[in-house]
C-alpha cells in the first residue's frame, strides 16, 4: 500500500480509532520482531508498519543488504495478524511517512531512546504518545547473519 492509499483509507476510520505506527527493515524476520510488533499492536486499534524499501535498506545497512527483497518482506509481514497495513518508504527515515499517516502512537524498540525516535515531534504535536518498548533479548538480524556465516551450511 502507498501512503496516498492509506490516507484515503484513514479518512474512513471511525472517530476514536487509535492508529499505531512502527517501522524497520525486517530483513530476516525473527521472534524479536514478532514480539515487538505484537506489543506495538496492543497499543491501539490498527498497526501501520513503515517498511524500508530495498533502496533504503542498502543506504542504511550497506550494499550486501537487504538479504530478502522488499516484496518478500512485505508479504511475510502482511501475513502477521498484528499488522494491518504495510507501507514502503525510500528515505533513510520514515519522517515523511509518519507525517502522512498521523499516528496516535509511535513505537520503536528499546534500543531507541524516546528522545531520539524519528517523528516524535509530529506525533506529540498532535497529542499522541511515543513509546520505546523493551526488546526480546538475544535476537537481531545482524546476529542471525553472523551465526549463518560462522556455520558451514550446505
Amino acid at each position: 500500500m502507498s501512503a496516498e492509499e492509506f490516507e484515503k483509507v484513514r479518512a474512513d476510520f471511525p472517530a476514536g480509532r487509535k492508529i499505531v505506527f512502527t517501522n524497520g527493515c525486517f530483513d530476516i524476520l525473527h521472534a524479536g520482531h514478532v514480539d515487538l510488533l505484537s506489543r506495538a499492536r496492543e497499543q491501539g486499534d490498527c498497526l501501520v508498519l513503515g517498511l524500508n524499501s530495498d533502496k533504503s535498506v542498502r543506504s542504511i545497512k550497506g550494499e550486501k543488504r537487504p538479504v530478502t527483497g522488499q516484496q518478500q518482506r512485505a508479504f511475510v509481514l502482511a501475513g502477521l495478524s498484528c499488522i494491518d497495513y504495510v507501507i514502503f518508504f525510500d528515505e533513510d527515515t520514515p519522517y515523511n511517512l509518519i507525517r502522512r499517516v498521523r499516528p496516535d502512537v509511535l513505537v520503536k524498540g528499546g534500543d531507541w531512546a524516546v528522545e531520539k525516535i524519528v517523528g516524535r515531534d509530529v506525533v506529540e504535536e498532535n497529542g499522541g504518545k511515543v513509546l520505546s518498548l523493551p526488546l526480546l533479548p538475544g535476537y537481531s538480524t545482524t546476529g542471525i547473519i553472523r551465526h549463518i556465516r560462522d556455520k558451514e551450511i550446505e
